[in-house]
């Protein structure tokens, strides 16, 4: 049991730390909008992880063999994460004298649902979790305390960037502030036109 929390642990956490788009909205969104935030898309993509690892041990993986549905889900994930790129980069070009006003600032309940969606409509993500169960569980590994483990890596290492995140942001300049909504929303679009495409190409 041991031995498979901690392999879920080092799975979650070395999976979310890999460069992708819910990465880009964590560090755009803590460095916006403070810790809390940011940390709540971490708690969303770390949830959809947990999620989709379950399905994967289920078997569900094998209903992405249907073109129509991975082909529809592949568009879905790009058209989300396309439209969240256009709301950053508009966030860029928009002239800010005092800051962020009230209603602009997003919330953990907004945050969360945002990286949920997000997370949720891009099979890849449930198939590169079906892979690794699948191979966790040639190797034995209970099931369960796997589960938990990627739950729990998952979730640290978004605390960690949301924290990292929040603190750079607290001494951004307007100026530095752009430069991030710039970089995470061509981030973002990229993702979303790559996810396109191979949704469309399959």
């Amino acid at each position: 049991m041991g031995v498979a929390l901690a392999s879920g642990f080092g799975l979650g956490f070395l999976v979310a730390a890999e460069v992708g788009p819910i990465w880009l909205l964590c560090v755009r969104t803590s460095v916006r909008f403070g810790f809390r935030p940011g940390a709540a898309v971490g708690a969303a993509a770390a949830t959809v992880d947990t999620l989709y690892a379950a399905l994967g041990i289920a078997g569900a993986a094998a209903l992405l063999q249907v073109d129509a549905l991975r082909v529809s889900l592949g568009l879905l994930g790009a058209l989300v994460l396309g439209v969240i790129a256009a709301r950053t980069l508009w966030s860029a070009f928009r002239v800010r004298e005092g800051g962020e006003a009230v209603e602009e600032v997003a919330g953990p309940g907004r945050a969360y649902a945002t990286a949920f969606v997000a997370t949720a409509s891009n099979p890849l993500t449930i198939a590169s979790w079906a892979a690794i169960f699948s191979a966790a569980s040639v190797a034995g590994l209970a099931a369960v305390p796997l589960l938990v483990g990627v739950a729990t890596g998952s979730a640290t290492w978004f605390a960690l960037l949301a924290a990292a995140s929040a603190a750079a942001g607290r001494r951004a300049s307007p100026r530095a502030l752009r430069i991030v909504d710039i970089v995470a929303g061509i981030g973002l679009a990229c993702f979303a036109g790559v996810l396109g495409i191979r949704a469309l190409r399959d």
